[in-house]
């Protein structure tokens, strides 16, 4: 999907939750879509899709208990759980949850998922609050679109790493989208070259004031920084928080074809679809041009003004 049509759809979406009333995750088709059930797989390693048909949720498994990346919508939360068990793992196994950021869409289900496997919630310190406040007193979107508040019991600096298993997943501040949007990368693999994969937040800025925002004056700044580190980091596993984003159906059809749906391929390599470099970078220019084009047009606009 290119970036600019992802702007648009998010941008719908989201609108459409303004009249949403609190605890209902799904407002509008175009959000009813994005959920829809698909069968969980391997991505490469001991890295696993359990997420909905465009809402993202990852598994990543290690001896000694296992991670997840996002909860959806609180209606995503089931599915996820159930897509945890069809892969052959049990949920309370799961020993940590980790957010990238306080949207309904992707946060909304974190609190049944804590509930449900007991897990440690991590996010980084900037975005625990909005977490915490069950997304409400947004900069953007205020009280419109609330979910179930869940408290965050660590709270990690950009950099900051979390072990488990062997396994380390990195913490990297990519602001702009929120306050405290994180971005996750993780060595896979244990041979050398280790696959490198990063789990993208959203770089989208879907209706919002980008020039003179008086509830968060630097984000045309913040949003130029994040553009910068994400160029700068590792991604050869290219994931974000939207299937559309990296092609996930065209992806998860080509990795699961004779592997069968819930295994795909073992590892990385020229035969594994995720293993897209070439479609990260594309993207994040993709990116990076719409929001570049979006701020020239609303300083042009600032400045017509009396």
């Amino acid at each position: 999907m290119k970036a600019s049509r992802f702007v648009l759809l998010t941008a719908i979406g989201l609108a459409a939750l303004a009249v949403a009333p609190p605890a209902r995750g799904q407002a509008s088709e175009e959000w009813r879509s994005w959920n829809r059930p698909v069968e969980p797989f391997r991505i490469a390693a001991n890295l696993w899709y359990v997420g909905a048909s465009d809402i993202t949720s990852f598994l990543i498994t290690t001896p000694a208990g296992h991670l997840i990346v996002d909860g959806g919508f609180p209606e995503t939360a089931p599915q996820i759980l159930a897509n945890v068990r069809k892969l052959g793992f049990e949920p309370g196994d799961v020993k940590l949850l980790l957010a990238s950021h306080a949207h309904l869409d992707h946060a909304g289900g974190l609190a049944e998922l804590k509930r449900a496997t007991g897990a440690t919630l991590v996010a980084s310190a900037e975005e625990a609050p909005a977490l915490e406040r069950g997304g409400r007193d947004d900069f953007a979107w205020g009280d419109t679109m609330p979910f179930p508040a869940v408290t965050v019991d660590r709270r990690l600096a950009d950099g900051e790493s979390v072990a488990l298993g062997g396994t380390t997943v990195v913490a990297h501040l990519t602001p702009g989208h929120t306050r405290g949007c994180t971005s996750w990368s993780v060595a896979l693999g244990e041979a050398e070259p280790r696959l490198d994969a990063l789990l993208m937040c959203s770089v989208t800025a879907p209706g919002y004031e980008l020039v003179g925002n008086e509830k968060w004056p630097g984000i045309a700044e913040a949003y130029e920084a994040t553009f910068r580190r994400l160029a700068g980091l590792p991604c050869g596993i290219f994931l974000a928080n939207h299937g559309g984003v990296f092609d996930l159906e065209g992806k998860r059809k080509r990795a699961t074809m004779g592997f069968g749906p819930a295994r795909g391929p073992a590892a990385g390599g020229p035969s594994n679809p995720f293993l897209d470099p070439a479609g990260c970078r594309a993207y994040l220019e993709s990116a990076e041009k719409s929001f570049r084009t979006e701020l020239a047009a609303q300083r042009e606009a600032a400045a017509k003004r009396p």
